[in-house]
């Protein structure tokens, strides 16, 4: 489609006259002929949404190669089978690189599937207008200019300016965010920018009919509505990078750098100090950068995030891309969708008043109440045959009060049966039923909006007795409507009266005049009872809460209030989508952190909130059900969609589904992600600890002229005996300040809270160790030739190495705190882990055959001995900097 036709159907037709729009569109009441609608197809091509470009399999695979320390690994492999000849040490790190690739992949399979999910949104048929005939037709072959005809029940098939309105009433919440259906109306919106919520006489694609009926013309289709902006907005979206994926990559860069300067210098000084030959000092260096390189590291962050999602999907949370689990645990903003995240979606009846008094839904009322009876009786709702209520959700939500209170309107109407009524009309604000009694009078009951039924009554029902209306007596009412309406409360009045017969002509004037004043009832989706719980813990935990919808902003900010998210008359805190379209993206930015409700948004809005806080180096988590969720979500840091009421649209976008839609799963989910990022630096220290051991034992050796550590000692250290407590560190359980702790934001990383100054002392200590041994064995040797002494040295060093490791891993399970403290025994797969490595490192060294392989000879106890005490004394050591440490913080 050309620009100049998609920028045609992207007019504000609600500006417009229908007469007007019908001319731009080149049609008439009438509707199109078969032929100019195939003339237009071919035009404006069919109405549907684009599909979107699709990721392969492989392609996806050969993304998983493109972090730093991937890039590291496969270059040491290469190096080191091309120079050294190392080949085994080749294929175990490609196996350990093809393994994380795998896995990621696996994780991610249905990470692109929400412009899928838009397309099969679409209806099978739509009711136009064609030749002057009304057809039935796929929703596809609609064009610009088709007249459409709308009925309760119909799912909207595209973008249209509605010409004919008769009750009808369209609930567009996947679209505005507001639970309540729009009443339409047929009038020329003057205004400019006005919300989608606010355009009464338009109906947009895939909102649903609940209510009445109408016809309109198509004035837009396929990408052009508002759906299929949304759809564009969700394929242009970027994928964000999570925090994890930065501190990884900022890892990579830095043990990089820092593998190529040690080499050097170890190269330069080997030449120059000790006459080592160029390429002999080449290979030692690259032995080196073996040794520094976590080769595991990668896998084992990837097993933890798999570990961690498999612990929250027990507890709600599915996770749909791994790095989401991290990136839950750095969150600053929950920016979250009212309607359905933070309520029930569901209109539910509040408050009640009758006899000059208000009575809250709980509490108990008598159910013949005349006000129960006729909010009952004039109602539409039907029941399906599992007994569910259908029809608009204000009339479902008094049908469901009543059956609460004990008043079975199927019960009822079989007494007093239905013999007339007169629809509800968007003009009149009414709806009156007609109902024969026993005595053989008629009941007229009466319901709509307070101010106009008041001008309709003349009688008020006080205690079963009928009374003349007085003026203090409509003060009082009106006075009471409007505290309702001040609690967000959406209010309706109920009004009856007994007549001889039925009035011979139907009309307002005649059959709602001259009423009995029965009460008002005030309704509201309600908040979920845990949200209020989950905010209160949230705040605790420093996470700000923010409410985004497109709803009205006083619901916003009553809804609000009472969850916790402001305090009562803080109005300065709710901006509506009109205000912020006055504000440039600067002053937004400046100011964005003083609001935290903003009320009749668009998804546009919604994108350009999330990146405000974005911008302010904040981690914005973004929760949602409906479509207009979708590209806030994608654009988020961690998209969250809702897996009973979420749209498959919204769920597409996420990178994590919530199964239970409760917003206090996403604060267990934020404990966790702190849980498992702690974990992570936990294994993180641990591994480096070791690797700079390993570095400065390797480089020291060669300024002293030693022969210490071989590539595939370091090679079964780095991947094997390590690898297993590496994992298992990843399963401890969570510290217990661990929500206390502000959150950790975008511009922490991996080496933050102490790990960083861990890692140095605690390498240099396991390095200066190793050497020692090496020494002492070389000093006080238990055998007299050379060949025997080295080996024993080399069998020493290895193992001391090796097996200072398990004892180090006790003390990462804490930065700071006491190993005795945190309980070293009570994680019962560290306990295992540690056990298998004791004993994969013993079987190389005890198992006649695998010490050849490994070049390891056979030591009596006086060395082991040597052995286990340096090994072990890394604990208390650790135990002693840790107290100093917690006594400077203090």
């Amino acid at each position: 489609m050309s620009e100049e036709k998609k920028q045609q159907l992207s007019h504000p037709f609600y500006a417009e006259e229908t007469e007007t729009v019908l001319e731009k569109m080149q049609s008439t009441q009438e509707g199109l002929s078969s032929s100019e609608a195939q003339k237009r197809i071919n035009e404006f091509g069919p109405n549907e949404l684009d599909e979107g470009e699709k990721k392969s399999m492989i392609a996806r695979f050969f993304e998983q190669f493109k972090d730093m320390m991937i890039i590291v690994l496969i270059f040491a492999a290469i190096i080191s089978a091309v120079v050294s000849h190392e080949v085994v040490d080749s294929i175990i790190i490609l196996a350990v690189v093809i393994i994380n690739a795998v896995m990621g992949v696996l994780q991610e399979s249905k990470a692109e599937q929400a412009i899928e999910a838009l397309r099969e949104m679409s209806t099978p048929n739509a009711n136009v207008l064609r030749d002057n005939h009304v057809k039935s037709i796929k929703s596809t072959e609609l064009v610009p200019g088709d007249i459409v005809m709308l009925e309760a029940g119909d799912v909207v098939p595209a973008d249209l300016r509605l010409l004919e309105a008769a009750s009808l009433k369209i609930e567009e919440a996947a679209l505005t965010g507001e639970s309540v259906p729009v009443e339409k109306e047929m009038v020329v919106i003057d205004e400019q920018d006005v919300g989608i919520g606010d355009r009464v006489n338009m109906a947009f694609s895939n909102s649903n009919v609940t209510y009445g009926r109408g016809r309109g013309v198509v004035v837009s289709t396929g990408m052009s509505t508002e759906v299929g902006k949304i759809a564009g907005m969700l394929a242009q979206a970027d994928e964000t990078e999570t925090p994890l994926k930065n501190n990884l990559n900022q890892l990579g860069k830095f043990l990089t750098i820092a593998i190529i300067v040690i080499a050097a210098i170890m190269f330069v000084v080997g030449i120059a100090i000790n006459g080592t030959s160029w390429d002999e000092m080449f290979l030692t260096s690259i032995s080196l950068a073996v040794a520094a390189i976590p080769e595991g590291l990668p896998a084992i962050v990837t097993i933890i995030l798999a570990l961690g999602t498999q612990v929250m999907a027990k507890r709600n949370s599915v996770i749909r891309k791994l790095p989401a689990v991290e990136t839950l645990g750095s969150t600053d903003i929950i920016a979250s969708d009212k309607t359905g995240t933070l309520t029930l979606n569901q209109m539910t009846v509040e408050k009640l008043y009758v006899n000059n008094q208000q009575i809250g839904a709980k509490e108990e009322i008598p159910n013949d109440l005349m006000a129960v009876k006729v909010m009952n009786f004039a109602n539409d709702t039907k029941f399906s045959q599992e007994g569910g209520l259908i029809g608009d959700p204000t009339e479902t939500a008094l049908v469901q009060f009543g059956l609460d209170k004990g008043f079975d309107v199927r019960q009822e109407v079989q007494k007093e049966t239905r013999v007339a009524e007169l629809p509800f009309d968007s003009d009149r604000k009414l709806m009156s039923t007609i109902h024969e009694q026993a005595d053989g009078k008629y009941l007229v009951a009466v319901k709509g909006a307070p101010d106009v039924l008041l001008n309709r009554t003349n009688k008020v029902l006080l205690d079963d007795t009928v009374v003349p209306m007085t003026d203090k007596e409509k003060s009082d009412i009106l006075a009471n409507n409007t505290d309702m309406a001040q609690q967000a409360l959406r209010v309706l009045g109920m009004a009856y009266k007994l007549v001889d017969a039925i009035p011979a002509e139907m009309e307002s004037e005649i059959v709602e005049n001259d009423l009995i004043f029965a009460g008002l009832v005030g309704m509201i989706d309600p908040e979920r009872a845990e949200a209020a719980e989950a905010v209160r813990v949230a705040k605790e935990a420093g996470v700000r809460p923010i409410m985004i919808t497109g709803d009205h902003k006083d619901t916003a900010e009553a809804i609000a209030v009472r969850l916790g998210i402001v305090d009562k008359g803080d109005d300065d805190a709710v901006l509506t989508g009109a205000q912020l379209n006055e504000m440039s993206d600067e002053e937004f930015a400046q100011k964005v952190s003083e609001y935290s409700v903003y009320a009749r948004v668009s998804p546009e809005h919604k994108v350009r909130i999330v990146k405000a806080w974005q911008k302010e180096g904040k981690v914005v988590a973004m929760t949602g059900d409906g479509v207009n969720d979708a590209p806030a979500l994608k654009q988020a840091d961690i998209g969250i969609g809702m897996g009973i009421t979420g749209t498959e649209v919204s769920k597409g976008a996420s990178d994590m589904v919530l199964a239970d839609d409760n917003f206090a799963t996403i604060v267990v989910a934020v404990e966790e992600g702190r849980k498992v990022f702690s974990n992570i630096q936990k294994s993180v220290q641990y591994l480096l600890a070791a690797n700079l051991g390993e570095v400065l034992t390797l480089f020291l050796a060669t300024l002293f002229g030693w022969d210490t550590l071989l590539p595939i000692h370091l090679l079964w250290i780095n991947l094997v005996t390590d690898t297993f407590p590496a994992i298992a560190l990843g399963m401890e359980p969570a510290e217990k300040d661990l929500m206390s702790h502000k959150p950790r934001g975008r511009n922490s990383n991996l080496f933050s809270g102490g790990v960083l100054s861990s890692i140095i002392y605690q390498g240099i200590l396991e390095g200066a160790t190793v050497l020692f041994v090496y020494w002492s064995a070389i000093q006080w040797p238990v055998h007299s030739t050379y060949d025997a002494i080295h080996s024993d040295a080399l069998t020493m060093a290895f193992a001391t190495l090796g097996l200072m490791q398990l004892f180090h891993a006790f003390n990462v399970k804490s930065v700071h705190q006491s190993i005795f403290k945190v309980g070293p025994f009570r994680n019962r797969t560290f306990n295992w882990a540690i056990l298998l490595s004791f004993a994969l490192m013993m079987v190389i060294i005890i198992v006649p055959g695998l010490n050849d392989v490994f070049r390891v000879a056979h030591l009596d106890l006086y060395q082991w001995g040597i052995v286990l005490g340096a090994s072990f004394a890394i604990i208390p050591i650790v135990e002693i900097v840790k107290f100093f440490q917690r006594k400077a913080m203090n």
